[in-house]
């Protein structure tokens, strides 16, 4: 019995498969023929069945930027480049994007640090430092091992200088590791979907207006409360929006 349910499994996961991946090719058909709006009905619902895919999420933002709507678009590059931080592609048609939206956001200098994080470090997501780490953890293991079972003191000598140089590099991407993903799941970010919105000093309606947000600007989502949300921009504003006027990225 346990055989025939796990052979059900099997095949129920290949039809899943099969049946996104023709899905995916008609909507690329449909894109191509310019049939923009029914591309993104069939790349939705290929979403809707938690297909998660940096490709599927490019199309997605090609489709919208190809229809003017500035949120959507930069919404699903962005979700793209968290799923692979090196695609060249996504970053260019993100820029593209982000000249049609109206808020232009100068960020707060960075220290050394900072810097070299952004331009380096984050090349990789969490999971591809995580990869990384248990990489170094193995080569580290396998070259101890060497300098145990040798007999020779020359290599001795050198299999103990690399596999500690391993092991000292595997505990570097270690940290890096977990800062990205403390990193990662602090900072809730999130854009702006509504065209035009103010953002308040408190989370109520009848509260100040500091200032107003466009379509498209990306926000960092400290607090909640109710149906509403604190947010953080790039040049350190502060304030309250609604929070049906904002998507985020990942999950809160």
């Amino acid at each position: 019995m346990k055989k025939f349910l796990f052979l059900l499994l099997i095949i129920a996961s290949s039809v899943v498969a099969q049946t996104s991946d023709e899905l995916f090719n008609n909507a690329n058909d449909l894109y191509k023929n310019e049939n923009i709006e029914e591309a993104i009905e069939l790349y939705k619902k290929i979403e809707s069945q938690g297909i998660v895919s940096s490709e599927l999420y490019y199309n997605l933002g090609n489709s919208y930027y190809k229809l003017n709507k500035v949120g959507p678009s930069i919404y699903y590059y962005e979700k793209a480049l968290k799923i692979n931080p090196l695609n060249e592609d996504v970053k260019n048609n993100l820029v593209f994007a982000k000249r049609l939206a109206l808020d232009n956001i100068e960020e707060l200098p960075k220290t050394i640090f900072q810097k070299f994080n952004k331009n380096w470090l984050q090349k990789l997501s969490y999971n591809d430092w995580a990869i990384v780490t248990v990489v170094f953890s193995f080569l580290g293991s396998l070259l101890f091992l060497f300098f145990y079972f040798s007999d020779s003191p020359s290599k001795k000598r050198f299999y103990f200088m690399t596999s500690t140089f391993s092991f000292l590099l595997l505990i570097f991407s270690f940290l890096i590791t977990y800062n990205q993903y403390t990193v990662t799941k602090k900072n809730k970010v999130a854009i702006v979907f509504a065209i035009k919105t103010a953002v308040r000093n408190a989370p109520t309606l009848n509260s100040e207006e500091v200032f107003t947000l466009h379509e498209g600007t990306k926000v960092i989502v400290l607090d909640r409360l109710d149906d509403w949300r604190k947010i953080k921009l790039a040049d350190g504003k502060l304030g309250w929006i609604i929070a049906d006027e904002i998507k985020l990225l990942n999950n809160f």
